[in-house]
């Protein structure tokens, strides 16, 4: 694994990427802080953060697109399978690798809040608390964005993906007041995500029966509960919405509460994707 970390790293300083990564997520924040903290006077550092987020729907696909997708594309990934490590470590080597990439830029902007503290009253609790979430809500989408790119050889699909993905979560919260608010329609959409599921899970597998099966008890499910008392289901699907949106989540640090819910909620994320990343590979070694 620290094999595969070093490569990686080596990797990403000898070319534009981690230095293109860095740019923009330092410019973002100095942008957002030349708004909030310098011209409206406002001592509230998290608000900073939360400008900045925007800027994950680029980067986190720039980032994240080559670092499965070209080894696919390269035919290089034959080689890491022969190597004595397990794919969890090859993927863990390399999520590692984006995560030292994500922190070098994070601790320049660490020190911005002791740099207004100087100049004003700024909480250094709520600023820091607002660093630690953005930090793990990063490491969230990077690892969405690891499993995006094991999917397919082409960076440029990969990186596509990356942008409408994480572009759609960050605007769920607002898109949940235009969607169905009504169970049938809550009960279509449930249904709809089941057999995508479905199709993930033969793309991972190449296992039609389970992906069949899997689908088909979902469906089955989610009709009889409709039939037995479709009142569940109403007002359900803008909830999920809502519900799954990393950047709304971070928006409680922002107004100053320390969430351990959604810390536990951005791990298991990240958990989640690292865990799909590693059946990909998987898929593709047997294959």
């Amino acid at each position: 694994m620290i094999a595969v970390l070093k490569h990686e790293l080596k990797n990403y300083f000898h070319s534009l990427t981690a230095y293109v990564f860095g740019a923009f997520l330092l410019a973002f924040t100095g942008i957002g802080a030349m708004l909030y903290n310098i011209q409206a006077a406002v001592s509230n550092f998290e608000y900073v953060l939360s400008f900045g987020s925007l800027v994950f729907v680029v980067i986190v696909p720039v980032l994240t697109m080559r670092v499965i997708a070209e080894e696919r594309k390269q035919k290089t990934d034959q080689l890491l399978y022969s190597l004595p490590i397990t794919t969890s470590q090859v993927i863990a080597g390399k999520y590692l690798a984006l995560l030292v990439v994500y922190l070098i830029p994070l601790c320049i902007i660490s020190l911005y809040p002791l740099v207004f503290a100087q100049f004003g009253e700024v909480c250094l609790r709520t600023a820091y608390g607002s660093i630690l979430a953005f930090f793990v809500m990063g490491a969230a989408l990077i690892a969405l964005g690891v499993f995006i790119s094991s999917l397919t050889d082409n960076q440029g699909l990969a990186a596509g993906i990356g942008v409408a993905v994480i572009l759609l979560n960050y605007y769920s919260v607002s898109l949940s007041e235009y969607v169905s608010a009504t169970a049938a329609g809550s009960a279509i959409a449930l249904a709809v995500i089941a057999l995508l599921l479905g199709a993930v899970i033969y793309h991972l597998t190449r296992n039609g029966n389970l992906a069949y099966w899997i689908s088909f008890v979902l469906v089955l499910g989610i009709t009889a509960l409709y039939v037995v008392d479709s009142s569940i289901f109403e007002g359900l699907l803008p909830d999920i919405m809502e519900k799954l949106s990393l950047f709304e989540r971070f928006n409680v640090f922002v107004n100053g509460v320390f969430d351990m819910t959604a810390i536990v909620f951005y791990v298991t994320v990240i958990a989640f994707f690292l865990f799909l990343s590693v059946q990909s590979l998987e898929k593709r070694r047997y294959n």
